[in-house]
Formats: C-alpha cells, structure tokens, sequence
C-alpha cells in the first residue's frame, strides 16, 4: 500500500488501472476496499458506482478520518469501517451485507504511515518506536525490541524480513538495551549501521530496511491474520465477484498464490483416492497465472511500486 508524500493522506494508487479491469465492477455492485489508506484506489471504484455501495476498511482512525474527507461527494454510497479486514464477516453482517461483487486489498504500510514521523515506521527520521498502524493496539516496536528474547527477535528479523545477518544484528540489540532501553527509530538504525558489516552497508537497500520491516509486520500482526482474511472473502464474494490483492512482500504474495490455488483446486485428496472425501470443491478461478507487475512508466512515477505484484481471484459464476 503506498500513498504520497506529505502531511495530509493523499493516495497515489498502485497499479490502479489493472485494479479497476480486475475488479469487473459493475454500476450497481457491492464493493469492498480492505485497506482504504488515502482512498486512492476507493474514489476511483466510488466514481464507477451509481446504485452500489462502497465498503472501505481501515485499522488507522486517521486513514478513515482523511478517506471520509475524499470520499464526501459519494457520501450515499459509502460506509467506512474502522477495524481490520480479517473482520470481513462480522463487520458486513453488521451492516447487513451477505455477499459482495469484489474486494481489493493493498497490503502492507502506506507511504503517509512512513512519512509522518512520528508513527515510527521510517529507519529515515528519528521518532518513537511505535510503528502501530492502529494506535490503540497493546504491543508496539518498542515493547517487541525491548522485550522480545534473543531467539524471538532472530526469528522475526530472519523471517519477515529476510535479513542474512539478522543474528548479529540481534546480538547487537540485546547488548544495547541492557545499557538502556532503546526508544527511538534513530537509536535502532544506529545499531542496525553498527551490526551490519560495512562491506555489506556499501551495496542494497538501507542496511535498516529489512529490520524495520520485519519489526512493522510483527507490530501488526501483518501476515498471522491474512490466510483467514483471504478465504473469508472469497467466501463472501457473490457468483462472478472477483478478489484483487496488491502484495509488497513474499511472503505475503506465497500466502496469496496458495491460498488462490487451494481455493480453484477444491478436493484436497490424494490423487489414489478412487473418490473424495474430504469434500472441499473449487470455489472459483484464478484469473492472474501469474502476477501482474507495474509498469515501468508507473515504477518512474511511484519508486515505492517497485515490489508490488498483483494476483486475482474469481468466484465461480451460477
């Protein structure tokens, strides 16, 4: 999910046109977008509706707060929903929905989260370690790198953010939080710098990137929820709605492409079965074999697209 630089929430939608084909929309049609952000990608699908209804959720109060501002003019057809889409079904039930013809989700930060400071995601500007997307949630990145066991804190760095010296790394933030508590994002970069070998440093991203990364996931709990939250909307998905997911992360675009895959295969027997019995069927198609990228005129306008990948689902038709 990324959005523009700048204090206010404005979205610079990624991969907005092959969004808006994957979604098939239709002018009466119920639509959910998962992670409004600046509502970017929600004001476009709002403009293609005259009697449907738009359904945009967000975990950040200020993404729903700014989103409700952009999305005035189609005020009649717009609810906002302050929760996480892993709520998909109880929050339509609520609302009184019971199926829908497409859903968009834009995983991961946005740029607005990276660029206020002091939200704590950015290894770029020194501010608190917080890094909750939601600032109510119990647990933030100071709490996880204070607290977290040597082994936990590996794992997460190693993991999430597929970081080779993730190890020493850790070695070198348990030694410096028994000095004192490490606070602030500048502190943990200056760390980060200090483990990473300089030959190392010279080459590839911000040497914090992927530590950071790992961290913001575990804060918020990015990837436990998202098997559950995929099949829960395809199972809300009306015959022909379609599921359009925007990944950032591999580990979040594996998570989709088997998921998708389960989903179109159904039975889940061993092939020497002479019947199934587990009794699971297809519930859909994979429209996308293989994921859509950004184009290099978007990837010169918008950097920050630069490892989204676009997967799409379709509910089988009656």
């Amino acid at each position: 999910m990324t959005d523009a630089v700048g204090t206010c929430f404005h979205h610079v939608p990624v991969m907005l046109s092959p969004c808006l084909d994957a979604l098939n929309i239709t002018p009466n049609g119920t639509y959910v977008d998962a992670t409004l952000g600046g509502a970017g990608h929600s004001s476009e699908i709002a403009k293609r509706l005259t009697d449907g209804q738009l359904i945009g959720f967000d975990r950040d109060p200020a993404a729903i707060k700014a989103s409700g501002e952009r999305l005035a003019p189609f005020a009649g057809r717009i609810h906002l929903v302050n929760r996480n889409y892993v709520e998909v079904k109880d929050a339509l039930r609520s609302l009184g929905v019971n199926e829908i013809n497409g859903a968009l989700m834009d995983l991961g930060v946005s740029s607005h989260q990276l660029d206020e400071a002091d939200r704590g995601f950015s290894y770029m500007q020194d501010a608190p370690l917080d890094m909750r997307m939601n600032p109510s949630d119990p647990v933030s990145a100071e709490q996880i790198v204070n607290t977290y066991s040597a082994k936990e804190l590996e794992d997460i760095i190693f993991t999430y953010g597929e970081e080779r010296w993730a190890r020493r790394i850790v070695e070198f933030i348990v030694a410096a939080r028994k000095e004192s508590p490490i606070k602030t994002t500048g502190q943990l970069v200056e760390i980060i710098k200090k483990a990473v070998p300089k030959d190392a440093r010279r080459d590839g991203p911000h040497p914090a990137k992927r530590t950071f990364q790992a961290i913001r996931i575990e804060v918020n709990n990015e990837l436990g929820g998202l098997p559950t939250a995929l099949h829960d909307f395809i199972d809300v998905l009306a015959p022909g709605g379609r599921l359009a997911v925007i990944t950032f992360h591999s580990l979040e675009d594996r998570a989709v492409k088997n998921i998708f895959r389960e989903r179109e295969r159904g039975c889940t027997c061993p092939p020497s079965y002479p019947a199934c019995i587990c009794g699971k069927k297809s519930a859909g198609k994979v429209i996308t074999k293989k994921p859509i990228l950004p184009t290099e005129e978007e990837l010169n306008q918008n950097p920050r697209a630069r490892s989204a990948k676009l997967r799409v689902f379709e509910k089988h038709k009656l």
